[in-house]
């Protein structure tokens, strides 16, 4: 089974996909700390932004490993444990940047197929073009979204619980900055797949929107048995 969740920053992606595989004994895959991953590599390096070439070479030579259970969920670049340090607003800002870069997005995302296909129970995977891109033939497909002020707060308050945040006002101004440019870019531009549930979550606390997932997966899976009896 594989489960596309896409959405905006801050929507709840990463949290629901990781309750989800845990759920259902899947493996978990944050293809946003992927970015994130080269991000920071692009950074340690020094490497200008706009030098696109570079960028996919350093993306192309990085080693990203995601490893450990969804709700511990370690990332490993180049063998070292940088969970902490991807997920300062920094490294979050230079993920979007690298993100609408072609070159890199085509070699994550054979690293992300590759994963999810090599999985022996399948695979939740989280990101921006799950659905409409990496697997557009997924079993099913989420798109979760909140007005941006929901989103800003959550973010925020987050930020503010593992001493990272900066203020509310900046933390909006960089989810904004974040959805015109994932709508905005050239290749893989966020999309609602045809076929995606799409829930907004800006009124709903984890476990509403836990329930509803869970109970499309369920109908899903049910259907497939009845198809095939």
């Amino acid at each position: 089974m594989i489960i596309a969740i896409d959405g905006p920053s801050g929507a709840g992606k990463s949290t629901l996909g990781k309750m989800l595989a845990k759920e259902l004994n899947l493996l978990y895959l944050d293809t946003g700390a992927m970015y994130r991953g080269v991000g920071l590599a692009v950074l340690d390096a020094n490497v200008s932004f706009e030098d696109k070439a570079r960028v996919a070479e350093i993306a192309e030579n990085s080693d990203i490993k995601l490893i450990g259970e969804p709700e511990n969920l370690q990332v490993f670049l180049d063998g070292k444990d940088v969970s902490a340090r991807i997920r300062t607003n920094e490294v979050g800002q230079a993920a979007s940047i690298v993100s609408a870069i072609s070159e890199v997005r085509k070699i994550l995302v054979e690293h992300q197929r590759n994963l999810g296909k090599n999985s022996p129970n399948g695979a939740v995977l989280d990101g921006r073009d799950i659905g409409s891109v990496v697997f557009p033939n997924a079993d099913i497909k989420f798109f979760l979204t909140a007005k941006p002020e929901a989103r800003a707060r959550r973010r925020y308050e987050e930020d503010l619980e593992k001493q990272r945040a900066t203020s509310y006002e900046q933390t909006f101004a960089e989810i904004k900055e974040r959805d015109e440019r994932d709508v905005s870019r050239e290749d893989s531009p966020l999309m609602i797949a045809e076929d995606a549930v799409v829930i907004d979550t800006s009124e709903l606390d984890l476990s509403e929107v836990f329930a509803q997932m869970m109970q499309v997966i369920q109908e899903n899976s049910a259907k497939a048995t009845s198809n095939l009896t």
